[in-house]
């Protein structure tokens, strides 16, 4: 197993349809011990049903908007756990009506909602887990981004820019952790039926689509997007940071 003796805390745990669910379950198949946080307006009742199918797992509410809440989080993780040796960033949010509408129709305060839940929120967590040195060396960070970061996806609007952000993020954050040997890098994962993309207009088009034109003539699944971000947590990656990997079937290089 890849991930023996390894502790990986998976940020922004929501329901058994989402990607960081099928990390957990991937990483905790491969060995490691699996720790987790939840939207602190989340039902912590809700979330504990869920986290109960792996034995020994725990969450903590983090509000990713807000520093004081993320560092409560990690400090209580380093008091139970030490130090840990991945971090997954699963957590992402626009506004309803800055999915649905025209781009050139986001608002201020959306824009700015989307970058700070859905980008900044990486360097905050990524710069507190230092200040408290909560990682090991070799830790890796890893977190979710999507195609609608690089080219125009209808109804991805303002959450393609912040995804932008996020991956540019990633980039610069990994000369800054590099130097402490910690790695960070970023899944580009093909469309999965989860509660977020719901917020999607017409996704059920974008499956049909991507099904037809990736090279491999399939959909990925979440487990196969897990396994991917467990491998980022293991030493078999260890030469590889500031990435994006694109786990969508090879979808990513096809022409219009």
């Amino acid at each position: 197993m890849i991930l023996e003796g390894k502790k990986v805390l998976i940020m922004g745990i929501r329901n058994k349809w989402s990607i960081a669910w099928g990390a957990a379950k991937a990483a905790y198949e491969q060995g490691a011990q699996i720790i987790f946080t939840h939207n602190s307006v989340e039902s912590g009742e809700k979330v504990k049903d869920l986290i109960s199918e792996i034995p020994g797992a725990k969450s903590y509410p983090c509000d990713a908007s807000n520093d004081s809440s993320i560092e409560e989080a990690l400090a209580k993780i380093k008091q139970d756990y030490g130090k840990i040796d991945g971090i997954l960033h699963s957590i992402a949010h626009a506004n309803t009506e800055d999915l649905r509408n025209d781009f050139i129709k986001t608002s201020r305060e959306g824009f700015a909602h989307a970058s700070d839940i859905s980008a900044y929120s990486l360097v905050a967590v990524s710069r507190i887990a230092m200040e408290q040195e909560l990682l090991n060396e070799s830790a890796s960070i890893v977190a979710l981004t999507y195609y609608g970061s690089e080219k125009v996806l209808d109804g991805y609007n303002v959450m393609g820019v912040a995804k932008a952000a996020l991956e540019t993020s990633i980039r610069y954050l990994s000369k800054d952790l590099g130097q402490y040997n910690i790695r960070i890098n970023a899944i580009s994962a093909g469309p999965i039926k989860t509660l977020s993309a719901k917020g999607i207009k017409d996704f059920s088009s974008i499956l049909d689509i991507v099904s037809k034109r990736a090279p491999l003539k399939r959909n990925v699944t979440q487990v196969e997007v897990g396994n991917a971000v467990a491998f980022l947590f293991s030493n078999l990656s260890s030469a590889i940071t500031g990435e994006v990997i694109h786990v969508d079937n090879g979808f990513f290089v096809t022409a219009i």
